[in-house]
């Protein structure tokens, strides 16, 4: 066996000091919420006076949606007031651990990926490579990548039964487990292993973060760098506050767990498609705390189109159901704590929104096609009581989620996934359910096959638009007998859900239309490319990935597609050779100029593309690089912001394309030349930003030979350092260059 002897050192050490004080929603905020609360008891304690005798049931049902979302909306808030603040204890050193990696069918270089991510991070411990699928390939890729492989006779209980066969038969006394598409950081070990220094931690728990940035859960604004994620109130927010309660759960993947505490529940669960949820309430029910870290430390794919997304939200759904059957969870999970049981039940009973979210799609239709309506007439009393509390429903729910809840595009996914998770509710009914991969990469046929997932959505439209025509006509026949008020309110009610539905739908289909098998990563680096037996250019590379590239530079004219050209790419672990095809070329302005090649990497092994894999995932550079950010400024502060009108906004990337550059001390010019990248300025009078891989004096002169598609040029300038960061364990130092000299 790898581990030929079990010591845990953490055995004899004093107990860690306490965690920081919890982040506490600010006093504006709060009252906020005091505001929300008193309105909508106002207004929901009067509503049964509004209902339609000529309706009961109708009226009945849509007042048990608007009882059930502020329910639903005072949990959240109990859930979020706080947020937990931790700083990572240092690791100790001797810690036994195993790295378990879990496939079944996912693709081999995906696996590569990750495997070359978790067999590089810095703390001693054994990787695993748990092969569901008893695929020869992965016993190669294990061999080779020197990962020891297990693979099991009977495949019972999915992934549970994987992890299960796995802790048989290793010793470690933490396991950390991956998904098979979560890179890990150089310093995931580093940056958690030191939390177990309370011996009552059972596990520790990181955000599922995604490089994948083109994703169906992704929404991009390249305008103001926003790049939020369906995922980012959750694990930025919700999981920071149930850390404060000791709530926070595993999430199946970026965790590393005690195998004391596995042991004392007999395993991971089994039986149940969400094996990560209902041990995570064991653990808890048996005293175990469990720790949150919200740093992101992985980075996988999120669902690349609408079929994965909506499957992996089913099998989310059903999980919470089967935990919520068999735990019983706010009267009969013994061992819990009443904060941990509302926190549970919380995460678990958020899958009936659906129901509530289909009843609201449907009622305006409901009322302009048979003239029945919820409410025995819209007065003005009752607009008076309605509109403040929906209102504060939106602004509320922005604030507390401290800039990660944008209202307007989690409505839009709440229109996406509302089909999964009514049908995920019926698993509430049943026994035993299917434990389905979700997939990673993109449908084949460009995503045609699963429209017929989109139904739910298809239904929402039609029923709406169909309803406006209808109930305008059936009102003019005298059919029904909507007061004025109540036609109008409701074919504008009918025309926000087209909206919302048409807006899923087109969504749907752009994303589906994406080609590109592989994700692109927008980091730019130096690198020194040239033909068959030409000089080499210096050029930046941009639109990355392990099977390709885009070439900005200068480079002779007669270049075409078919050619093959030879460089080195200027990595911070040194310099990377290369032979690639070139695919596509795009001139330039004058003759003798080729502003850019696409090219795609003639690897003669795979192996020879590890050291890109290795800086490319695992890591959040694309982010750091070009300041991406998935929190907006919430209502509240951008009021504030306006107020305070601050003198200097914090220095931000450029939106400039960037250049090849190579940097020497004009002080100290035989410590030698070290490459990096430049931004071009679109005005001479533009800051600059330089990105190098060593660290500059503070008041250190230096001399930037910068290359453009147009030539070379000399920069001399000072640098201030605003940022610093890591690249596959490597740091980068980022540097803003005053407004001085030119660039070509």
């Amino acid at each position: 066996m790898p581990h030929a002897l079990k010591i845990d050192p953490l055995t004899d050490l004093p107990p860690p000091p306490a965690a920081p004080t919890p982040e506490t929603l600010s006093r504006p905020r709060q009252a906020l919420v005091a505001v929300y609360v008193i309105v909508a008891l106002w207004y929901l304690l009067w509503r049964p006076e509004t209902f339609n005798a000529a309706a009961p049931w109708f009226s009945r049902l849509v007042y048990a949606g608007e009882v059930f979302g502020f329910v639903t909306a005072v949990l959240h808030i109990h859930m979020v007031w706080r947020l937990s603040v931790r700083e990572a204890p240092a690791a100790p050193a001797g810690l036994v651990v195993d790295v378990y990696v879990t496939t079944r069918d996912e693709p081999v270089e995906m696996l590569r990926r990750t495997l070359v991510a978790a067999t590089r991070m810095s703390y001693p411990h054994v990787t695993w490579l748990l092969d569901d699928g008893n695929r020869p390939a992965m016993r190669e890729l294990a061999g080779e990548l020197g990962v020891q492989y297990l693979a099991r006779a009977r495949h019972r209980h999915a992934k549970a039964g994987n992890l299960n066969h796995a802790l048989s038969r290793t010793l470690g006394d933490y396991i950390a487990v991956f998904d098979a598409d979560h890179a890990p950081a150089r310093d995931f070990l580093t940056r958690t292993l030191g939390y177990f220094q309370d011996a009552r931690v059972a596990f520790v728990s990181t955000p599922q973060d995604f490089y994948n940035l083109d994703s169906y859960q992704h929404r991009n604004d390249a305008q103001t760098r926003l790049v939020w994620n369906e995922q980012s109130l959750f694990f930025r927010v919700i999981q920071r506050g149930k850390d404060v309660t000791n709530s926070a759960f595993f999430c199946g993947t970026c965790g590393i767990l005690r195998r004391k505490a596995l042991d004392d529940i007999g395993g991971f669960a089994v039986d149940t498609v969400t094996e990560d949820l209902d041990t995570s309430v064991r653990i808890h029910r048996k005293g175990w705390r469990s720790v949150y870290h919200a740093e992101p430390l992985a980075f996988g794919v999120a669902a690349p189109d609408f079929v994965p997304f909506v499957r992996q939200r089913v099998r989310w759904g059903q999980g919470a159901m089967q935990v919520l059957r068999r735990h019983g969870l706010l009267l009969f999970a013994s061992g819990l704590t009443l904060p941990q049981r509302l926190n549970y039940f919380a995460s678990t009973i958020m899958y009936f929104d659906g129901w509530q979210k289909a009843l609201f799609y449907l009622a305006p239709a409901i009322v302009l096609m048979t003239g029945a309506m919820p409410i025995s007439q819209l007065s003005w009393e009752f607009v008076l009581r309605f509109v403040p509390y929906y209102l504060l429903t939106f602004w509320v729910f922005e604030e507390v989620g401290r800039g990660y809840g944008r209202a307007l595009d989690v409505e839009r996914y709440n229109m996406a996934r509302y089909g999964a998770f009514v049908w995920s509710t019926l698993g509430l009914l049943r026994r035993r359910l299917a434990f389905r991969v979700t997939r990673k990469h993109r449908s084949p046929d460009g995503g045609r096959a699963g429209r017929r997932f989109l139904w739910p959505q298809w239904a929402v439209l039609g029923m709406n638009a169909a309803a406006i025509p209808v109930g305008l006509l059936l009102q003019a026949l005298g059919v029904i007998a909507l007061p004025t008020a109540a036609l109008i309110a409701n074919i504008f009610w009918a025309l926000v859900n087209v909206v919302l539905a048409r807006a899923v739908v087109g969504f749907t289909r752009r994303v589906s239309g994406f080609h590109r098998r592989e994700y692109r990563f927008r980091i730019p680096l130096p690198a020194l490319l040239s033909g068959d037996s030409r000089r080499p250019h210096a050029g930046i590379l941009d639109d990355v990935s392990a099977e390709g590239f885009k070439y900005y530079g200068r480079f002779p004219a007669d270049t075409a597609p078919g050619d093959t050209v030879a460089g080195e790419i200027l990595l911070p672990s040194g310099r990377m050779p290369f032979r690639a095809t070139v695919c596509a070329c795009f001139p330039g302005p004058r003759d003798g100029d080729v502003r850019a090649l696409g090219c795609r990497f003639d690897w003669n092994t795979p192996s020879e593309a590890d050291a890109l894999i290795a800086f490319l995932y695992g890591s959040d550079l694309q982010w750091k690089l070009n300041r991406l950010s998935d929190r907006s400024r919430t209502p509240l502060e951008r009021f504030l912001r306006w107020v305070r009108r601050p003198a200097r906004p914090a220095p931000e990337a450029p939106d400039a394309p960037w250049a090849a550059a190579v940097v020497r001390s004009a002080d100290t010019p035989d410590r030698g030349m070290h490459p990096g990248i430049v931004s071009v300025p679109s005005a001479s009078g533009d800051e600059r930003t330089l990105v190098v891989f060593r660290r500059m004096g503070a008041r250190e002169r230096l001399e930037i030979l910068v290359t453009t598609r147009a030539g070379t040029s000399m920069l001399r300038s000072g640098a201030m350092l605003f940022d610093a960061m890591l690249a596959s364990g490597t740091p980068l130092y980022l540097y803003r260059l005053p407004p001085a000299g030119e660039f070509r």
